[in-house]
């Protein structure tokens, strides 16, 4: 299977660039998402970590973890970087993180701890202790609130199951309190702050798992479509200019419900109206781009959307430019049965994620 190199280009864009290259300069910053896929320490905690400890399942060494943050920190060091050299990702939305320290772990690794990073991280019900976080340039990025949504699903809300939907391969299993029937799993973290000076909000996601099937499970993810939806609108009814991204691990593609009518996401800049989100990574998915594979089918479960403030022609505040997803031979497997995917950690091999990281560039006319 052929990995393409993807970059978004996008039209508009350029002619404005092409036309002016030579008298305009642009400031530039790199939003990324990342699933860091299992992402534990060596130490025995709260949540069901068994597995991830020296005598569990995957023989969980502090070698090995300190192998899984070394190759976390290239990779988060170098994306964006072909239009962006002179800098990491300003912002860093990541996922599969079992607590704080991985991440204090993370940034202080030698191809990060220059960059400045703070961290933003809540301990997620979810019941395998894995939670989402914002990782930012300080220097860069005033944070000015915080918060973790939660997203309250309960069994009852399960769809039928489908004899033709499979069962998906995963490590993110449903877990249900028979107390209450209620499905936990992660919260939404909102983070508002100044990016050099103008106002912009950071959702941070990671949508319940297919586990039990995708039609059985879709209830769930749109439920958290639902939630997502309702944290914008209630930004945007404080301030109808609010500026927005949403970003995650969505167990779901641009085309399912969950994304499509739930959030309702455009694929089109064309179709936009206030208020409306854009999601690049629609297209990039009818182009025949992923992020991950299953069964040797590709999709973009992590995708990065933006709302319509975003994607105006007026360079003189943060515009969204274009997108990308970072999928240079390293992150790829390079034989066997797996040929083609991401690059993953094994039992003889620490590898990297089961996802590729995805992104966006914001640009402001520097005057």
């Amino acid at each position: 299977m052929r990995i393409k190199t993807v970059m978004v280009l996008f039209i508009a864009f350029f002619a404005i660039i092409g036309a002016n290259a030579q008298s305009k300069k642009y400031n530039i910053h790199t939003v990324a998402f990342y699933n860091f896929e299992n992402l534990f320490d060596t130490i025995n905690g709260p949540n069901n970590d068994e597995e991830w400890l020296p005598n569990g399942a995957q023989n969980w060494t502090g070698k090995k973890y300190k192998q899984k943050l070394h190759n976390l920190a290239k990779v988060l060091s170098e994306i964006g970087t072909s239009d962006n050299p002179n800098n990491s990702p300003t912002f860093i939305g990541g996922c599969e993180i079992e607590n704080r320290g991985v991440l204090e772990d993370l940034i202080k690794e030698p191809l990060l701890i220059n960059k400045g990073y703070g961290i933003i991280h809540f301990d997620s019900p979810d019941k395998r202790g894995i939670d989402v976080a914002l990782l930012y340039q300080k220097k860069h990025f005033k944070v000015t609130s915080f918060t973790n949504v939660p997203l309250l699903i309960y069994r009852n809300q399960e769809g039928k199951a489908d004899k033709k939907d499979t069962e998906e391969a995963t490590d993110d299993v449903i877990v249900v309190d028979k107390s209450a029937d209620r499905v936990y799993t992660r919260d939404q973290l909102l983070v508002t702050g100044f990016l050099d000076g103008e106002e912009i909000n950071l959702i941070v996601n990671h949508w319940p798992s297919r586990s039990g099937g995708e039609k059985k499970s879709s209830p769930f993810r749109e439920a958290a479509g639902r939630l997502n939806r309702k944290i914008m609108d209630s930004i945007f009814e404080l301030n109808p200019n609010a500026k927005i991204i949403t970003m995650g691990d969505l167990n779901d593609g641009s085309y399912n419900k969950s994304v499509k009518k739930e959030i309702g996401a455009k694929r089109k800049k064309e179709e936009l109206k206030p208020f409306d989100i854009y999601n690049p990574f629609e297209e990039m998915f009818y182009k025949g781009h992923s992020t991950l594979f299953y069964r040797d089918a590709g999709d973009i479960f992590d995708q990065i959307m933006v709302s319509e403030s975003l994607v105006k022609k007026d360079y003189s505040s943060f515009q969204y430019w274009k997108a990308g997803i970072y999928n240079k031979p390293y992150l790829i497997t390079t034989s066997g049965q797996y040929k083609g995917y991401p690059l993953r950690h094994t039992m003889t091999e620490i590898g990297y994620s089961d996802h590729f990281p995805v992104f966006v560039y914001l640009i402001k006319e520097i005057k």
